[in-house]
């Protein structure tokens, strides 16, 4: 257990973390569960940057690592949600695209095939990111000119995510074989 997978790891415990600042009964919870969601979201960049530059690329890392991301997104958008701060048809069409890449990711991995995630995809990661935190922050300053940011850059992180899917399959169905 590597540096890099210890961080994945301590992802994958923030999540519970997370989704339990959602019902803490005091003021500033979201202000908290959106701290915790950063740290989160950086350990996701600290361990890929951690594993390329030391080589501790592992099969651990390369099976964990998206699915701990996958888990933190899915649980951010199902909780805005369930807030009613985030549109069910933007949760639904993310979870699915989630679902999608990790089904196509599997099937490869089947057949020894490695798909590395693509520019796109890691656009709407980004942009994803900013929408959460945006969320959760309440839309500071953006509120105050009358410009919903935050639920701006969710749209956008959902074109992002269809097109990354679309690409991601018509780029990669060729590398496999379905018998």
């Amino acid at each position: 257990m590597n540096l890099p997978n210890k961080l994945t790891m301590l992802r994958i415990v923030l999540v519970p973390v997370f989704v339990v600042c959602f019902y803490l009964p005091i003021n500033g919870a979201m202000y908290i569960a959106a701290a915790v969601f950063v740290i989160a979201y950086f350990t996701d960049l600290l361990d890929g940057h951690i594993a390329r530059k030391r080589g501790l690329i592992t099969d651990f890392g390369k099976l964990m690592d998206p699915m701990a991301d996958k888990l933190l997104t899915a649980a951010a958008m199902i909780m805005l949600t369930a807030y009613g701060l985030c549109s069910p048809i933007a949760t639904f069409v993310t979870i699915g695209r989630e679902l999608v890449i990790s089904a196509f990711r599997l099937v490869s991995a089947t057949q020894g095939v490695v798909i590395a995630a693509g520019k796109i995809g890691k656009l709407k990661t980004l942009t994803q990111f900013i929408g959460i935190v945006l969320i959760l922050l309440g839309n500071p300053l953006f509120n105050q000119i009358g410009v919903p940011l935050d639920q701006i850059m969710i749209w956008i992180s959902v074109v992002l995510a269809v097109w990354s899917c679309t690409d991601y399959i018509v780029k990669n169905l060729k590398a496999l074989h379905f018998n």
